[in-house]
């Protein structure tokens, strides 16, 4: 079954579930108004059936090579970027003093979940150059920005982030790759970058790197880091690609999934560079990317979740397989009860991680237009559940199709398996997804929990009425509710390494206490629809698993230190 993209579902969503009318409110999005947004939704969700999701398959079977230093990218993706950029979707969201579109990030949340769910080796690509131009708009100079923005922008040339060496994986504060400066207001940069998405291609005019690295006599640490933009070509006096500079791809990974989306070994041999932002203020800078992408990231598993669902229900509604138990049964193994069970729970989680990752582009879109501390304290807080929960959905989801196709989810040819080869990396992508919830846990409880109360409290305001008009659904999401704020209260009495033991299965619980809420106002909106059984389905089924997640989140650690390393291997 080809991919359908989900134009539907999001401006149901944006309508009725995540607020996104106080976006529009707001004098900086004033112009997003519905008829536009429903147009660019709609030639997005075009875009992605028609041009995107044909590259998929081509792009497994027919990988990105590299042939005497040149990276050869699958059949077609030349022309799928080139429909992507034509189309400004690269800058959609970019300021549009440089040519972007200057939309609010809800509608980019939305437009880069359907051309993930086309083809997610094809959407990494404008998803690095996103992070790359927020990040100039935000740290470098006016001279850096005038000269390479509007180049991104329109697609001309690509990004890339460079943070990752051989021994300087998430500990980026131990990396080597140095920055010489040259005297002209230039650095050398020597060093080698591994895991680069994208590092380079056949298609686009440059392609600009953004490099950690360490100047002469800087601390050690992420405080002794800076960040470069370094060029594939040397832009000349009049901004067009010049000279070949003095980096190269050592070589491309051989990888689980992503077979089309080249990720290279860099190495950097006294490369000319230039700062952006401060000296030492290279995480900073990078941050602002890193944000970017791990919200795109969250999209990407929400992306692949929806391409395995529809997937999984095209095959499950054509396959003949025992026998039925149901009146008015199809004799389709539609009819069981076991395989009603995996695509429901594929298609309500889907729905979760999808409404908590547009919630999140609201508080951004929120904190840009209002420069509220309380909406950007809302964003921080979603970021890395948004994250993690909408990658272990696209992980969850994408295995539960291959099940759902039995024995053929197995052989390549249907195309399941590559939904769950393709979306794994993306738990460990910007982060794993470990790293996500220790920063909920840690960081964003430094306020002494106050973001997290204040969504509590709003959430619980709301659910006052609910537990009157659907008593069946607003009570258990209350008490879901109450359930995370005294687990919340617990773990800010604990010692940070107590925290840690339990960060994972907190965010976890976090999010399905999340997904709960925003399935229930789905349910109000539409009471007589199917959303309202799925809302039932996933508060009666799927949200009870919080009580599991949150009671682990408030064990401890000691037991994980009980057993070393030999009793491990016992």
């Amino acid at each position: 079954m080809p991919y359908r993209a989900t134009v539907d579902d999001f401006q149901f969503l944006f309508s009725h579930v995540v607020g996104f009318d106080r976006v529009t409110q707001t004098e900086r999005f004033a112009d997003a108004d519905a008829e536009m947004i429903d147009a660019i939704l709609g030639e997005a969700g075009r875009l992605s059936e028609e041009v995107i999701a044909p590259l998929n398959r081509v792009g497994d079977q027919h990988p990105a090579r590299l042939e005497n230093g040149v990276v050869r990218t699958s059949p077609g993706f030349a022309e799928g970027y080139k429909a992507i950029a034509d189309g400004g979707w690269v800058g959609i969201s970019a300021d549009p003093a440089h040519g972007g579109m200057g939309l609010p990030m809800t509608v980019t949340t939305a437009v880069n979940d359907m051309m993930a769910a086309g083809c997610l080796a094809m959407q990494l690509n404008p998803l690095m150059c996103q992070g790359q131009i927020e990040a100039l708009e935000h740290h470098a100079s006016d001279e850096l920005k005038a000269l390479y923005l509007p180049k991104l922008i329109s697609g001309e040339w690509c990004g890339t982030m460079n943070l990752t060496e051989p021994q300087a994986g998430s500990d980026v504060g131990a990396l080597r790759t140095k920055a010489e400066p040259l005297g002209d207001g230039s650095f050398a940069i020597t060093g080698q970058k591994i895991y680069i998405t994208w590092a380079d291609n056949d298609f686009s005019g440059n392609i600009c790197h953004l490099v950690l690295a360490r100047l002469p006599g800087a601390p050690e640490g992420t405080k002794g880091i800076s960040l470069f933009m370094v060029p594939k070509f040397i832009p000349d006096a009049d901004g067009n690609p010049g000279a070949r500079n003095d980096l190269r791809v050592v070589s491309l990974e051989h990888k689980l999934g992503l077979h089309a989306s080249p990720t290279a070994v860099m190495e950097y041999e006294g490369a000319k560079g230039w700062l952006v932002g401060p000296e030492g203020g290279g995480m900073a800078a990078m941050f602002t990317m890193m944000n970017n992408a791990r919200l795109g990231v969250g999209v990407q598993g929400i992306g692949i979740a929806e391409a395995a669902t529809q997937a999984a229900l095209a095959y499950a509604t054509e396959r003949k397989q025992g026998r039925s138990l149901i009146d008015g049964g199809t004799g389709t193994i539609l009819d069981h009860a076991d395989v009603r069970r995996m695509l429901m729970t594929m298609r309500a989680d889907t729905f979760a991680a999808r409404a908590i990752a547009l919630a999140c582009a609201v508080a951004i879109d929120m904190s840009t237009a209002t420069g509220s501390d309380d909406w950007s304290a809302r964003a921080a807080l979603l970021t890395p559940i948004a994250k993690a929960f909408g990658t272990e959905t696209g992980i969850r989801v994408s295995e539960l199709g291959v099940q759902v196709h039995g024995g053929m989810g197995f052989i390549e040819e249907t195309g399941a398996a590559q939904f769950s080869r393709d979306v794994r990396v993306t738990a460990i992508y910007e982060g794993t997804n470990g790293i996500q919830a220790m920063d909920l846990v840690g960081r964003k409880m430094m306020d002494g929990g106050d973001a997290i109360f204040a969504l509590l409290d709003e959430i619980e305001t709301e659910l006052e009425e609910a537990r009157n008009t659907l008593p069946g659904l607003g009570e258990p999401v209350w008490e879901a509710c109450e359930t995370l704020r005294e687990t919340t209260e617990t773990l800010l009495g604990s010692a940070l390494n107590d925290r840690f033991a339990g960060a994972v299965p907190y965010l976890m619980g976090f999010a399905r206490v999340l997904g709960g809420y925003y399935h229930l106002k789905a349910a109000l909106a539409a009471p007589e629809s199917p959303r309202a059984q799925l809302a039932k389905f996933y508060i009666t089924r799927l949200l009870p698993e919080h009580l599991g997640h949150l009671a682990h989140a408030r064990a401890g650690a000691d037991d994980l230190y009980a057993v070393d390393a030999e009793g491990l291997a016992a």
